[in-house]
């Protein structure tokens, strides 16, 4: 499980093509402290295995399920990516319950900045809509936010200065995909009111 507070700005250093899948070597010497094969480390909010460790790189593979359904796909050798370990039981949760299994992918539609905050209008895959509510609670890329107003297609965020220097929000243009994980809390009170529904039908 991660929290969404994302730990450093990686960056992927080889790509390697395979049949039905991709092997990432990703540079982080924050998160590959004390690495081994088998750890988890989100990339961009995807939950990787970490395969090999050599120094402050790792590599990952990435299977085609993952390729097709998340952004990491236009990943390529000098791309910053967003790098976060597990929490540890007993740590804080800074954010919130993060997967990293992501649900879809979103696109800036739109910045707006300000003096001390930036405004990022995204846009929101349909079946994804009903999990996204106002003061709710997304992941972007990784990045744990608080939704500031949920569209019928799309939802804003604001981001304050530390989030555009230290992710990938900060250099992401109009244009740029992103990836999305919703609530799971959503997901679980959805599918047990569609069961008692269900029963009481019965």
């Amino acid at each position: 499980m991660f929290t969404g507070i994302v730990e450093e700005l990686g960056e992927v250093t080889a790509v390697e093509t395979l049949d039905d899948a991709c092997r990432f070597r990703l540079r982080g010497p924050v998160v590959t402290q004390g690495a081994k094969h088998g750890d988890s480390i989100a990339v961009n909010g995807v939950c990787l295995t970490v395969v090999d460790h050599e120094g402050d790189e790792f590599t990952a593979d990435v299977m085609a399920e993952t390729l097709n359904r998340s952004s990491l796909g236009a990943l390529k050798a000098g791309s910053r990516v967003n790098l976060e370990r597990p929490m540890a039981v007993g740590g804080r949760l800074g954010g919130h319950i993060v997967q990293g299994h992501v649900d879809g992918t979103g696109e800036i539609l739109e910045r707006k900045p300000s003096e001390h905050w930036e405004i990022v209008k995204i846009s929101l895959p349909a079946d994804l809509t009903r999990y996204v509510v106002e003061k709710g609670s997304i992941t972007v890329d990784g990045i744990s936010l608080t939704v500031v107003d949920a569209g019928p297609d799309h939802f804003t965020v604001s981001l304050i200065p530390t989030t555009l220097d230290l992710t990938t929000l900060g250099h992401k243009q109009p244009g740029d995909p992103v990836n999305l994980e919703v609530d799971v809390i959503a997901k679980y009170v959805e599918r047990m009111l569609g069961d008692r529904a269900q029963g009481a039908g019965r």
